[in-house]
C-alpha cells in the first residue's frame, strides 16, 4: 500500500485559513437558481474529496456508487490486519534479534570459559598439593574453578534456550512477514481498483450529471400554505443584517458579523482536513503530525474571534428568568449595571492577551524579524521595509515561540489573534454600551 508523506506548509495553513472564508462568503451571496440542479463542479469536488466511497455517484442518485463501499472496507480491513501482523512480525523479529545476539555472546564466554578450565584445574591441583587446607590461595583458585565451571553451565542453558527460541521464533516471523505482505497486497490492490474506477468516473461525470438534471421532476410552485409557512419561520429567525444598529455603532456591528461569517467557514475547513487525516492514517498508515494541532489552534482562534459576534447576536447563555419579561429601556438599565463586570474581563482579556503575544515574539528562535522588534533589536519600521517572502516560506525562519510538535508551527499569530479576539469584544462592548445608553435617554 503506497504511503503520505505530506507536511502542511505554515503559509498554505494561513493562506487557507484567510482564503476560504473569503471565497465561501462570495459565493454565498450569489444569486440563488430558481431550480436546483446537479453541478458539474461540484461532482468534481465531490470525486476529488469523497470518491473512494462513491459519494459523486450517490450526488448523482446513482446505486452504483455502493460498489465503492466493500472495495474501501476492505482496504481498511486489510489495513487492520496488516498492522496486526507488522506487530507480530515485529515481535517475533525481536526475538529472533535478542536470541542470536545471546547466542553470539554466550558462545563466546562458554568457549573462553571452556579453553580457561583445564589450566585453572591444573592450577587447583598443584594449589592442593603446596598449599595448606584453607588457606587464601587455595580458596581464591577454587574460586576460580568454580566460577568458571558455573560460566559454562549457565552459558549451556542461555544458549540451549537461544536456540529453542530461535526454532520458534524463525518460522514465527516469516508466517508474520509472509501475513504482512498478503495484507499489503490485498489493500494495494483494493485502492487500485478504487483508483482506477475513480478515473473512469472523471470521464462519466459529465454525461452522470445531465442525467441526473434530465431526471429531475419539474419545477413546481409554492402553494400558498407552504409559503406562508415559510414567511412564518423566516419572522422567527432574526437576519444577521437586523442586528445592525443605526448611527456610529453600526460600523462595530458590521465589523463584528463579518468577523462571525469569516470565522465560521472555518468548521468547513475543519471537515475537510479530519477526513483527509482519516484517510492517510487508515487507508495509507501515514498519520499526518500536523492535522490535529492545526485544527485545535483554528478553534481556539475561531472561538475568540465569534465573541464579539455571538455578544452582538446575544448568543450567550445567560439567565432571562427575570430579564426577558424587561422592557427594552428596563433591560438596558441592567446591561448598564452590568457592562463593568463585562469591561473587567474584557478589558484583562485584551491586555493579558497582548502581553502573551509580545512574549511570543520575543523568544529567540531563528532570525525571524518579528522576534528581533519584539525583543527590541530593530525598529518597526525597520521589521516592515525587511519583511520578504522569505519570511513566510524559508523553513529556517522562526518568529518566536513555536509548538512542540514536529510540524513546528509558529505560536505567536495565534496569541495575536487573541488580541485581535479582546480587541473586537471591546469594541463591541462599547457598541451594546452606546445602544443601552440610546434606549435610556430615549425612554426617559
Amino acid at each position: 500500500m503506497p504511503s503520505l508523506d505530506i507536511s502542511l506548509p505554515h503559509w498554505a495553513y494561513w493562506l487557507g485559513l484567510i482564503a476560504f472564508p473569503l471565497i465561501a462568503m462570495t459565493l454565498s451571496r450569489r444569486p440563488r437558481a430558481q431550480r436546483r440542479t446537479y453541478g458539474l463542479g461540484l461532482g468534481y469536488f465531490i470525486l476529488l474529496t469523497g470518491g473512494m466511497l462513491g459519494l459523486h455517484r450517490f450526488y448523482v442518485k446513482n446505486l452504483l456508487g455502493l460498489l465503492f463501499i466493500p472495495v474501501f472496507l476492505a482496504i481498511l480491513f486489510a489495513n487492520s490486519n496488516g498492522q496486526t501482523a507488522r506487530s507480530a512480525a515485529s515481535d517475533a523479529d525481536n526475538v529472533v534479534r535478542v536470541a542470536e545476539r545471546i547466542l553470539d555472546r554466550e558462545q563466546e564466554r562458554v568457549a573462553g570459559a571452556e579453553a580457561d578450565l583445564p589450566k585453572m584445574i591444573a592450577e587447583l591441583e598443584a594449589a592442593r598439593l603446596t598449599e595448606e587446607e584453607g588457606s587464601f590461595a587455595l580458596r581464591r583458585v577454587e574460586r576460580n574453578v568454580e566460577r568458571a565451571q558455573q560460566r559454562v553451565s549457565e552459558g549451556n542453558e542461555r544458549i540451549a534456550e537461544a536456540q529453542a527460541e530461535l526454532e520458534t521464533g524463525r518460522p514465527l516471523a516469516a508466517t508474520a512477514q509472509s501475513d504482512l505482505a498478503y495484507w499489503s497486497n490485498v489493500a494495494k490492490y483494493a485502492f487500485w481498483i478504487l483508483l482506477a474506477a475513480m478515473a473512469v468516473d472523471v470521464v462519466l461525470l459529465p454525461g452522470l450529471i445531465r442525467r441526473a438534471n434530465a431526471n429531475l421532476p419539474p419545477h413546481e410552485e409554492m402553494s400558498e400554505a407552504e409559503i406562508a409557512l415559510k414567511k412564518l419561520e423566516e419572522s422567527e429567525r432574526k437576519e444577521d443584517h437586523e442586528w445592525v444598529s443605526s448611527g456610529w455603532t453600526g460600523g462595530i456591528d458590521r465589523l463584528s458579523l463579518f468577523a462571525g461569517e469569516f470565522v465560521s467557514y472555518w468548521a468547513v475547513i475543519a471537515v475537510f482536513v479530519y477526513y483527509f487525516e482519516v484517510i492517510t492514517r487508515y487507508v495509507f498508515n501515514s498519520p499526518t503530525n500536523w492535522a490535529h494541532e492545526s485544527m485545535y489552534l483554528m478553534f481556539g482562534m475561531q472561538y475568540l474571534i465569534a465573541g464579539s459576534y455571538a455578544m452582538l447576536t446575544e448568543s450567550h447563555v445567560r439567565v432571562d428568568i427575570f430579564y426577558a419579561p424587561m422592557t427594552r429601556t428596563k433591560k438596558a438599565w441592567v446591561d448598564l449595571a452590568t457592562s463593568v463586570f463585562f469591561f473587567i474581563f474584557a478589558g484583562t482579556l485584551l491586555g493579558t492577551s497582548a502581553i502573551f503575544a509580545i512574549d511570543a515574539n520575543a523568544v529567540a528562535t531563528g532570525n525571524g524579524l518579528a522576534s528581533e522588534w519584539a525583543r527590541g533589536n530593530v525598529s518597526f519600521g525597520e521589521m516592515v521595509s525587511n519583511w520578504n517572502m522569505a519570511q513566510w516560506t524559508d523553513p529556517n525562519i522562526r518568529w518566536g515561540e513555536i509548538s512542540f510538535n514536529e510540524w513546528e508551527v509558529p505560536l505567536w499569530p495565534m496569541k495575536w489573534v487573541m488580541v485581535i479576539g479582546g480587541l473586537l469584544l471591546v469594541l463591541q462592548g462599547i457598541s451594546k454600551l452606546a445602544q443601552d445608553v440610546r434606549a435610556v435617554v430615549r425612554g426617559a
